[in-house]
């Protein structure tokens, strides 16, 4: 009874997560419904991932801690400031005897 329970949850992780990303291939393929749609391939401001993929890396977070700590350090770095002083690459140059400017777009 309990090798059927363990061989049973086993099966839960496997095909539920099959089953939503199969729905979200689908839903995103045919961009039907739209509003689930644009929410699924909407990328959040925290992150900057999809829901989906945010919702992968937490998944994954829970049975690996080495990715927990991945996503604090990103979330670390993300908050972090990148000041031209501290050996952090210029985003704005401005050249006032050349007459001209660089900006750079953020990634």
């Amino acid at each position: 009874m309990v090798m059927m329970a363990g061989l049973l949850f086993m099966a839960v992780l496997v095909i539920v997560p099959f089953t939503l990303a199969s729905i979200r291939h689908l839903v995103v393929r045919s961009g039907r419904p739209g509003w689930l749609c644009r929410r699924l391939t909407t990328r959040t401001r925290s992150s900057g991932h999809g829901l989906g993929a945010t919702a992968t890396e937490e998944l994954h977070a829970f049975f690996n801690a080495n990715k927990r700590v991945q996503i604090e350090q990103r979330r670390t770095q993300l908050v972090m400031r990148d000041d031209d002083h501290a050996g952090a690459p210029p985003r704005i140059g401005v050249d006032l005897d050349g007459g001209t400017a660089v900006v750079q777009q953020q990634r």
